[in-house]
């Protein structure tokens, strides 16, 4: 009588996302991607885990389990320790994403040597796996990053940079970038999922056994998402998104995911030749310096976490050469500016139907908040008129469907901060509670709709 035998099976895995299938297909059905999926190897059964291990360290009530080794350690980077919440926490994993040229690197060189020649010195360590350790040395010196307890070496194999991490003991540990290194003992390329995977688990049980702040570079994809598996942002307990146009000097950090502090702060940073250095007062950034007041622009002010920050909108209206006016935004949401546009030509009466609309931010700033949008009518009603603003002048607040002007949070704080700036007026919504305390000299108007804020700064002409 013979037995069959039975066939191992085997599995497939999408080298992009993770995706796994008991068969093959040419697209993956998790990330949409053609061509990814491969044979992941034979499947093994595996038992539960039933058998307890001797405890090491006993369990502790929560009022007995000591915060003091958790406290934050400055950078002395301000924008990078706002961004973080205070500064680095020991044992914590920090994921730093973003395009490639924006200076993740030098961000994060500049750094590592104010922690290592502080005050307080403490020992770092720079694993390299994209650049020699003579290339990091000449950024270095360009940017004035050279401290003696800053150690450097470059490095693509893990385990060779956790013999490093051995002998170093850094209290500071930087990989850029976690992509690039690689385990002999995990098939695959560098960069692959089970190779990010591998890499990730082994450095993150690295910074928690020897509490130790891990901060790791990682790549991001075409559509500007973290690349690797979805589980890298699960597993660290910061993520930080580094951003900017690479036609301006201007880089701005925000956190994703913070375990530690805030999610809603935002760094800003001004990247040049000599290298990069924190902004703690951005606001005159975002604004055009032109001696004359022109039709069309208008201030506003947009909280980012708790920082206001100035920002300017301009619109510049044609007569429209073909049947179809366009429609151009740069540095706002254009479904945002399409309803505007729409609540304008129904509810205040401004004929735009027949022009091209063309609206953007300066700077290179993006206003995603609400409260701007009373800026943008402001701007686009001024060049409809073709009458400039007041000067010294900011609106903002938050325009509905009805063409009314709703109120949006922290009233107060954005009239200190552009009284502080210099400016003496504000069109601001009308709220319940009023819009509190006001600077010495500063003048409010509070407005319910939007045809009544242009009927308050447009008035009829004399004749």
């Amino acid at each position: 009588m013979s037995t069959k035998t039975r066939k191992p099976s085997v599995s497939y895995r999408c080298t992009e996302c993770g995706w796994t299938t008991a068969k093959w297909v040419g697209r993956c059905g998790e990330c949409q991607s053609w061509g990814t999926v491969e044979e992941a190897g034979g499947a093994q059964e595996h038992g539960r885990t039933q058998a307890a291990r001797s405890v090491a360290q006993p369990a502790k009530p929560i009022g007995q389990v000591d915060s003091s080794i958790a406290k934050f350690t400055p950078t002395h980077v301000p924008e990078l320790d706002r961004v973080l919440g205070g500064g680095l926490v020991p044992g914590a994993v920090i994921l730093l994403a973003g395009e490639p040229g924006v200076g993740k690197s030098t961000l994060l060189l500049d750094a590592a040597a104010k922690v290592a020649g502080g005050q307080t010195p403490r020992d770092v360590l720079y694993v390299t796996g994209e650049e020699s350790a003579a290339q990091v040395k000449l950024r270095a010196e360009r940017i004035g990053a050279v401290a003696d307890k800053l150690y450097l070496t470059a490095e693509t194999d893990l385990s060779t940079a956790l013999a490093h991490v051995e002998a170093v003991k850094p209290q500071l540990l930087i990989v850029d970038s976690v992509q690039t290194l690689a385990s002999s003992e995990v098939d695959g390329s560098a960069g692959g999922v089970s190779q990010v995977r591998e890499v990730a688990a082994s450095l993150i049980h690295a910074a928690k056994t020897k509490n130790m702040t891990t901060l790791l570079v990682g790549h991001v994809t075409k559509e500007g998402s973290i690349a690797g598996p979805r589980l890298l942002e699960h597993l660290v307990d910061v993520v930080c998104q580094f951003e900017g146009d690479k036609h301006s000097r201007i880089r701005l950090l925000r956190a994703i995911k913070n375990r530690f502090g805030p999610t809603d702060e935002v760094g800003c940073f001004d990247l040049g030749e000599t290298g990069i250095e924190s902004v703690a007062d951005p606001s005159g950034l975002f604004v055009s310096r032109t001696p004359l007041p022109v039709a069309g622009t208008c201030l506003s002010v947009t909280v980012e976490g708790r920082r206001p920050l100035l920002a300017e909108v301009q619109a510049l209206l044609d007569k429209s050469s073909t049947a179809q006016p366009r429609r151009a935004t740069s540095g706002l949401d254009s479904s945002r500016v399409a309803m505007l546009l729409a609540v304008l030509q129904r509810r205040a009466g401004v004929g735009l139907a027949s022009l091209d609309c063309y609206v953007s931010t300066v700077g290179g700033v993006r206003l995603t908040e609400p409260a701007t949008d009373l800026a943008v009518c402001m701007a686009l009603a001024s060049a409809a008129q073709d009458r400039p603003l007041p000067q010294r002048l900011v609106c903002f607040g938050e325009i509905g469907l009805a063409g009314e002007v709703r109120p949006v949070p922290d009233i107060n704080r954005r009239i200190q901060e552009v009284a502080r700036l210099g400016f003496t007026h504000a069109v601001v919504p009308a709220s319940p509670s009023g819009p509190g305390k006001i600077p010495q000299g500063f003048s409010v108007r509070e407005v319910t709709t939007v045809s009544q804020a242009i009927e308050l700064l447009f008035p009829p002409r004399e004749r």
